[in-house]
């Protein structure tokens, strides 16, 4: 048993300079008071676990023989027993009426409050925590002056009195335990298997004693290699932390520093574990990539985000939070980041061996002994107990239920017990009561009968009294506010103006406007209609389209707007929004974007930033906003993954040689029968476009130039045979030799960008400019009003024939005109263009083809798509070893779900929208995604929709 210190030792150690009850304490003797009386209650609230006291009876005896008359509720499960009290000195008694102050740890069932006392427990109730509001009203219709045991703290605020440390021992030896048969769930015995609950041992010592004969098996190398090197995160240095770490301190650990806990892991020793405590400095950042600075945090820490799920927690097999969480404060771990996190591409590098399974993921465990729900850790919603301490959380079913007790499926082990102390009762009161007792002296003051402003009390317990007289004190009334605001959202921001006066946040919905309804539409709305702060209006100019997406959605209205006829109601829709999300064809974007830099507002698109875009750029930063182009797939997806990559290559002293990159949507093999190998999930007009676009690429330091007309033609089509199966051609994609200057590769001597298409593709499109199907000028037989006209008569007039032209003269015509190729002539008569369809017809030739093969060379119910992209980098390293780097990505769609394609361009580019509203981009102008901080987070979260990429590095 841990020894009390007597009163008068503990007043002179507080004599000091530093302590804060100095003058208050140096001169008060409780024999000064007519028989001060004080009250140590029962603790009847909740679990039957709760064995603890506030004193332990060597303490009471301290107060006892200082002339305190101390009041002992019964109780038969303290783990002191009433003879222990007894011999100190204490009298026995149920009846509490004559003690002036009341100590407790848990919360007082209401029915047992007495009226007109000062009462001293965890209350639960400063954040107005809806289930401890009667208990609150019950104190002030009482008249009880409480003291909270949370707010007695410091002038830095830290606490004085908690359980933070046995918090912290308890928490630790029942993760250890957890894991122990988590693994062997997972097919692996080690020695955390015989690491019983930290309630199983009678003492610390007992238990540590069990913790240092697993540490001798794991030095021995019984941690068996299949599962890596272990590693424990500590989160904060605080007595949580350190009473967690005093466990770990008995196996074969090392410490190493965050940065330094991939190294660890991936070339570490098996026969040890290894751990890291992580400071704020070390996760969390200035939005927009910027240092750390303490005090601008403290003030505002909107302005801030974590990066610990990206750098810290991808290498971490256990993590153990032990810091207190603000509601304003960022998350260290969001729902989305935990997703993430348990990929199959997050399992430990050790190879795998017959009868040895390798882990599905590095992160097996965590343990949260805050125990606050919905706080640092989000998905962690409830809190566990002592008697089903354990589940798995399965981020893609959302399943946690601690009374389920699961050890084997997929999944993070999960241990949330909200009383973790009470599992070390003794050494927890012993521990708790030590840094209470010199604090009670100065409690004994108290009289709830006063006026609390005539009460002489220390700034310490002054600071801690929540209610007195009947009514919140000065510090609390913020909680009749915060209770008022009873939506969760509306407390969330009440509270963090509470607690960090002069800081910035924002209050409702995020009002975001999409212009655009199509293919790609469905994916976004959804993703950002996730959360619940955010609106979502779709301006599309197919009113149908538009309410299928208001009716399938929650947040989410439908507005009939045609953008090229609309202006003025564009432009009031803008102003009523705080962000717009363009997903109309590419030429309208620079007219939204011209608009929104005139409203200052944000827009993402994920199309190309067109130098009608990139004119913008000054208006915009004038404007102080974000223009978010290229933030899809190809463009998109296909950036971020090059300067990821790049990235990585330069830190690690390596040079970029050359650069080879192709990407394209397909049908799924098995529904790409039709002559073009290829169906439209949108408008045709830009696909079949390219076949009159130039194209330039760089190929070992010569420029190469592809006129207008000639990008599909055999000889610059290329032959792809990374994919053999698939039986691919690509044909090269605009201007790649921009990309050394905007990727910043200038060492490439080989710059290539190009687009993929199953074999058959280009020689199909290149047969529509021989027939002067790519003509974009109005044609007057296809202008509104018109008579309607057949395709068979439509390609009589381009060709220069009556249209009463029989079919197989036209046929021989046509034959005649694309060389007498037989495969040609078959697609054209396939692809309806010669038959006695009616035409519908859009002003051109061009548009009206597009608009014909958007129809019927569309997906039909129940077929899907595919994106294939394929990365190529080529690396001289400093010892003169090269290497091509190959960042491999095939995504196949849903076939009643999104589209591949739409998931690919949609995702990125609503996250990239979040992004920007939650604070995330801070870049103002034109801003395309090719910095660290923007990609990084991105393609992270594109992780959570299952959508990765595969990275293999061959050595030359």
């Amino acid at each position: 048993m841990l020894r009390a210190k007597p009163v008068n030792l503990v007043r002179r150690l507080l004599q000091g300079p530093s302590s804060h009850h100095t003058n208050q304490w140096r001169h008060f003797s409780v024999q000064d008071q007519d028989a001060p009386v004080m009250a140590i209650r029962r603790e009847d609230y909740g679990s039957q676990w709760e064995r603890r006291a506030p004193l332990n009876p060597l303490q009471v005896k301290s107060f006892v023989d200082s002339g305190v008359k101390v009041l002992v509720q019964p109780s038969n499960r303290r783990a002191y027993t009433m003879e222990d009290y007894l011999k100190a000195g204490a009298v026995i008694q149920e009846d509490l009426m004559e003690a002036s102050l009341i100590l407790g740890v848990k919360q007082v069932p209401i029915q047992r409050l007495l009226a007109n006392k000062t009462y001293c427990f965890f209350s639960h109730t400063i954040k107005a925590q809806s289930e401890n509001m009667p208990l609150l009203d019950a104190i002030l219709d009482k008249n009880i002056r409480l003291i909270d045991y949370e707010k007695i703290v410091d002038e830095n605020g830290k606490r004085l009195v908690a359980f933070g440390k046995f918090a912290g021992i308890a928490g630790m030896l029942n993760i250890l335990h957890g894991i122990g048969l988590r693994l062997l769930a997972l097919g692996h015995h080690t020695p955390f298997i015989h690491i019983a609950a930290a309630h199983n041992y009678r003492n610390t010592g007992m238990a540590m004693q069990a913790v240092r004969d697993a540490g001798y098996r794991i030095a021995l190398g019984e941690l068996p290699q299949s599962i890596g090197p272990m590693s424990f995160v500590f989160m904060g240095s605080g007595n949580v932390s350190q009473g967690a770490q005093e466990v770990i301190a008995d196996l074969p650990v090392e410490y190493v520093e965050p940065h330094d806990l991939r190294k660890a892991v991936e070339k570490g020793d098996h026969r040890k574990v290894y751990a890291t405590e992580v400071h704020r400095k070390d996760h969390i950042v200035k939005r927009g990539g910027r240092d750390f600075n303490r005090e601008e945090y403290d003030q505002h820490p909107e302005l801030y985000r974590s990066t610990f799920s990206e750098k810290i927690a991808p290498w971490a097999s256990c993590i153990i939070n032990g810091i207190f969480w603000n509601i304003a404060h960022p998350r260290f771990l969001t729902k989305m980041d935990t997703k993430t996190l348990l990929s199959p591409d997050m399992s430990p590098n050790a190879p795998e061996a017959p009868g040895c399974p390798r882990l599905p993921h590095r992160l097996l465990a965590i343990c949260d002994i805050t125990a606050d729900p919905g706080g640092s850790i989000e998905f962690i919603e409830e809190c566990s107990s002592i008697e089903s301490p354990f589940d798995l959380y399965d981020a893609n079913h959302k399943h946690q239920h601690f009374m389920s007790q699961r050890f084997s499926g997929d999944g993070v082990l999960v241990c949330s017990i909200d009383n973790m102390p009470a599992q070390l009762p003794r050494e927890a009161t012993d521990f708790f009561g030590n840094l209470l007792t010199p604090l009670v002296p100065e409690m004994l003051k108290s009289d709830a009968t006063r006026p609390f402003e005539e009460e002489n009390l220390s700034r310490v317990i002054k600071d801690a009294v929540i209610t007195s007289n009947g009514k919140l004190t000065e510090n609390f009334q913020y909680l009749t506010d915060l209770r008022e605001a009873t939506m969760p959202e509306k407390q969330a921001s009440f509270y963090q103006h509470q607690a960090f006066p002069g800081a910035s946040f924002g209050g409702g919905k995020q009002k975001v406007l999409m212009f655009g309804s199509g293919y790609m539409a469905d994916p976004i709305v959804e993703y950002l209609a996730r959360s619940d702060d955010i609106a979502i209006t779709v301006a599309s100019a197919e009113k149908p389209e538009a309410d299928a997406l208001a009716t399938k959605y929650n947040n989410t209205s439908p507005m009939y707007l045609n953008v090229a006829k609309h202006e003025d109601k564009m432009s009031k829709a803008i102003q009523e929004h705080d962000l717009v999300i363009s997903m109309l064809p590419f030429s309208f974007h620079p007219r939204v974007a011209k608009l929104c830099v005139e409203n200052k507002k944000n827009m993402v698109t994920a199309s190309y930033a067109s130098p009608e875009m990139r004119a913008l750029q000054q208006g915009a930063l004038n404007a102080g906003v974000t223009i978010m182009n290229e933030c899809g797939l190809d463009p998109g997806i296909d950036h971020m993954l090059a300067m990821e990559a790049f990235h990585r290559i330069k830190e690690e002293g390596g040079k970029i040689r050359f650069f080879d990159s192709w990407c394209g949507g397909l049908p799924a093999p098995e529904h790409s029968e039709n002559p073009l190998r290829y169906k439209f999930n949108w408008s045709a007009v830009a696909s079949l476009g390219a076949v009159t676009r130039d194209a330039k690429y760089l190929k070992h330091g010569e420029e190469i130039y592809i006129p207008p007309g000639m990008l599909m033609d055999h000889s610059n089509v290329q032959e792809i045979n990374f994919l053999p199966g698939f039986n691919l051609e690509g044909y090269f994609n605009r201007d790649s030799t921009q990309y050394v200057f905007a990727y910043g590769i200038p060492t490439a001597h080989t710059v290539q960008r190009g687009t993929l298409r199953y074999k058959g593709f280009c020689k199909t499109v290149t047969t529509f400019p021989m027939l002067g199907l790519m003509d974009t000028e109005p044609h007057p037989a296809l202008a509104e009003g018109t008579p309607d006209i057949t395709w068979h008569e439509l390609m009589c007039k381009l060709l220069g024939h009556d249209t009463q032209t029989t079919s197989s003269r036209l046929e021989r015509i046509v034959f005649d005109k694309i060389g007498q190729d037989e495969e040609r002539l078959d697609a054209i008569l396939k692809l309806g263009l010669l038959s006695e369809t009616i035409v519908n017809k859009q002003g051109s030739i061009f548009e009206t083809l597009s608009a014909h093969l958007s129809h019927t060379q569309s997906y039909e119910n129940g077929e899907r798509d595919l994106v294939i992209m394929k990365h190529r980098i080529g690396v001289e390293w400093p010892d003169k070893i090269t290497s091509t780097e190959e960042i491999s990505m095939t995504v196949y769609g849903d076939a009643y779900g999104h589209s591949a394609m739409a998931k690919m361009v949609g995702y990125p580019a609503a996250i990239a929208a979040k992004m920007i509203m939650e604070g995330e981009i801070v870049q103002k102008g034109v801003v395309l995604p090719f910095s660290k901080d923007i990609y990084h987070l991105i393609l992270n979260r594109l992780k959570a929709e299952d959508i990765r990429a595969a990275v293999r590095t061959v050595f030359h």
